[in-house]
């Protein structure tokens, strides 16, 4: 199966769900929890050829997603993607720990779905913000963002793993930026405070000779 999906990004995500409503789109599943996990071989070879293999649980249930590289496109993200439910969840784990797979990647959100036509609708609540993602024909991708006030130029490619591990190295170089400020900072007070004091022992050494 072939997937095609943008994400939109979402400043109010009631405005955005009263116009879907709107324009004919009709809610499949409402407001839900999600944990995924991602897993590869200790080498990273899924990562390094843009494969993803995918854990996620939605309340009782549990799935395994496959998604193959991404293909050459200018606004959209297509690639191949298989999925299956998995029934026995700590029996699975136990297979993916003996094929030398292991989580190396984990996060949480919030989801409502909704549908129009063959075109699957999610309103996503992350830790980087409200998206709206779009998944289907790329005809109908473009007609429900223009729509709602979008165009290409507002089409995201990235997936949430890419979002969240950039915010999280943004915030590790301003904390590592301000960390250095910091010890900058004081390390300048030393420095002057030592040579303030050599300078008040040279003085009372001279005077005493």
């Amino acid at each position: 199966m072939l997937e095609i999906e943008v994400k939109l990004k979402v400043e109010n995500l009631k405005e955005i769900q009263e116009k879907l409503f709107s324009i004919g789109c009709q809610l499949e599943k409402g407001l839900y929890r999600e944990w995924n996990a991602y897993y590869d071989f200790p080498d990273g070879r899924l990562g390094k050829a843009g494969q993803t293999l995918r854990l996620r649980l939605i309340g009782k249930k549990a799935f395994l997603t496959f998604k193959g590289q991404p293909q050459k496109s200018r606004s959209f993200k297509i690639r191949e993607e298989y999925e299956t439910e998995i029934k026995n969840l700590k029996q699975f784990k136990k297979i993916l720990k003996k094929l030398g797979l292991k989580p190396v990647f984990e996060y949480r959100k919030r989801r409502m779905l909704l549908r129009k036509g063959r075109l699957k609708i999610c309103l996503d609540e992350t830790a980087v913000g409200n998206f709206l993602e779009l998944e289907g024909r790329q005809s109908d991708i473009v007609r429900l963002a223009k729509q709602l006030g979008y165009s290409r130029k507002n089409f995201i490619k990235l997936d949430y793993v890419q979002m969240i591990k950039g915010l999280r190295g943004k915030n590790h170089s301003s904390s590592s930026s301000s960390k250095s400020s910091s010890s900058s900072s004081t390390s300048g007070s030393s420095s002057n405070s030592s040579d303030s004091s050599s300078n008040s022992s040279s003085g009372s050494n001279s005077s005493a000779s």
